[in-house]
């Protein structure tokens, strides 16, 4: 491009696609530098929004050259920029570079991502042409790859949920041609997913096209049998029979999935049931109100614990069919949620059952609000996230950050089953399931926001300030939280139960389920 003699009064405006390969203009005239790092570094502190360290920057661009080398080459990149632009776009101090405030910038992924807080899901859809930066690669900068990584998969988790609410709303409506357009881009984002192909088979049956929803229910059948060795599950198989086109038959009434506004954002829930006392479910780090039935297990126990009173089921804030939230949910803002979708499904009172990861925000729930709380189940919970010298059966800060960065790196299959639920580790349906599962309900990007608030929870102080009814049950093996966390609670909490149950696994759903439903009956009959 000719060099862009931008006056004092005029911006320059800075045009970036990033969906799919990038393309930079200054001035709507093509970057005539095509250097893949000269492009990896405007585009990464235009994504910043602010002010990036020199030396983290030169480390992402030059993870091999000593500190010396990476800043001189790091110079020669924003001299070469300058030079194609005509002016400083680039501006930079001794510790610090950014954007010059005379660059404006007109960007395809802060389109889409406003759009999305805007809930104009249809027009976000439309701005998603592409995965984020396809076919853009640097492969001696693995720091690099790995964070164009994490954004590619949190940009298509939040597509997926945009289609997801959009395909919902199109059934709601009986706009099925509509629905079978949103379910097939699905489909086209994660062709494994079975859940996807079940929404593209049942939008074609409900419109009538019965000849469609059975041919791609074949190709559904075929993919998996060549990709995982597998049999589409009976909830796909079911989905021919006209009839049976809704749901996967259930013995207890479900609602629709229904969205409640808290702190700016949606937040997704259910009910099941419709029992006289209302048990509100409170999730552990992932959660999806929609696939939790798609696994037998669970589904079985939801609909046994319907028979004893209404169940609430709700994504927190950032998972599931939840609006993503910036910040890190804490948990005085997961009771937030809580307290509104109580309101939203017109609760008074309620057993909360707090499982995992939900237990601190159900503490936080149970101590500030205990005139909502009838009994406070805590299962398999926690009232801390990191190790302390006072608190020293949890994993250490720099464990977690670890583990997290594990977690992450392997999203999208069936993460950690064997700490979460070692009795069905091989079993390919449960296996299918979470994988599955964590792929629809969060990406890696957005599960590592969730996941750092966990590291940093400490409700320890709310613990004595419970004053409602309390069980705290946990089993003995549970490789996920140890069981000394459930002691620790119970000897805290003023009359709280402790009840230890055998086995290993941390999920309620897998192993004996009677402990837990029985404490809920007995819950919801006192």
């Amino acid at each position: 491009m000719t060099k862009v003699a931008a006056s004092a009064e005029l911006p320059l405006q800075l045009r970036l696609r990033l969906f799919g390969y990038p393309d930079v203009r200054f001035d709507d005239a093509a970057l005539a530098l095509r250097e893949r790092r000269v492009l990896a570094l405007i585009i990464y502190i235009a994504m910043a929004k602010g002010p990036v360290s020199r030396e983290a920057v030169s480390a992402l661009l030059w993870p091999e050259a000593d500190s010396e080398t990476s800043r001189a080459r790091l110079r020669r990149l924003i001299y070469k920029i300058r030079q194609a632009a005509g002016i400083d776009v680039v501006e930079s101090d001794r510790v610090n570079i950014r954007l010059s405030d005379r660059v404006a910038v007109d960007c395809d992924v802060v389109v889409f991502e406003d759009l999305l807080t805007q809930h104009r899901f249809t027009e976000a859809e439309m701005v998603y042409s592409a995965d984020f930066l396809e076919g853009f690669h640097l492969d001696d900068a693995s720091e690099l790859e790995e964070w164009i990584f994490f954004r590619r998969e949190a940009l298509k988790g939040r597509l997926v949920h945009a289609l997801e609410r959009l395909i919902q709303t199109a059934f709601d409506e009986r706009r099925y041609p509509d629905a079978v357009i949103f379910a097939r881009r699905l489909v086209e984002c994660d062709p494994l997913n079975e859940a996807a192909h079940r929404q593209l088979i049942r939008a074609s049956a409900e419109g009538g096209d019965l000849v469609s929803a059975r041919r791609h229910y074949q190709f559904c059948a075929d993919l998996l049998k060549r990709s995982l060795g597998i049999a589409p599950s009976k909830e796909t198989r079911a989905l021919l029979d006209l009839h049976a086109v809704a749901a996967p038959p259930s013995v207890v009434p479900v609602s629709p999935v229904r969205y409640v506004a808290v702190d700016g954002l949606h937040v997704a829930y259910r009910t099941v049931g419709e029992g006289p006392l209302d048990i509100l479910l409170v999730p552990g780090f992932v959660s999806h109100v929609e696939r939790v039935f798609e696994d037998e297990h669970c589904r079985r126990w939801i609909e046994r614990v319907a028979k004893a009173g209404r169940v609430i089921l709700f994504d927190r804030r950032g998972v599931g069919l939840s609006d993503r939230a910036e910040a890190c949910p804490t948990p005085e803002a997961v009771a937030r949620d809580m307290g509104a979708v109580l309101d939203a499904a017109r609760s008074r009172r309620a057993i909360i059952v707090g499982a995992s990861e939900g237990g601190p925000g159900s503490i936080f729930f149970a101590a500030r609000c205990a005139s909502r709380v009838h009994r406070l189940i805590l299962w398999g919970a926690m009232a801390k996230g990191c190790r302390s010298p006072d608190y020293p059966f949890a994993l250490e800060r720099q464990q977690f950050d670890l583990w997290l960065a594990r977690i992450t790196k392997e999203w999208g299959g069936p993460v950690d089953l064997s700490i979460f639920a070692p009795s069905v580790r091989d079993d390919p349906l449960v296996q299918r399931w979470w994988a599955s599962l964590l792929r629809a309900a969060s990406s890696p990007g957005s599960m590592r926001t969730v996941l750092s608030a966990l590291r940093d929870v400490d409700v320890r102080a709310l613990l004595p300030e419970i004053s409602v009814p309390t069980t705290v049950m946990h089993r003995k093996g549970d490789r996920a939280v140890r069981v000394e966390a459930a002691a620790y609670m119970a000897e805290r909490i003023p009359g709280a139960r402790h009840l230890l149950q055998e086995g290993d696994d941390h999920w309620f759903w897998i192993g004996d389920q009677e402990p837990l439903i029985c404490e809920i009956e007995a819950a919801a009959t006192s």
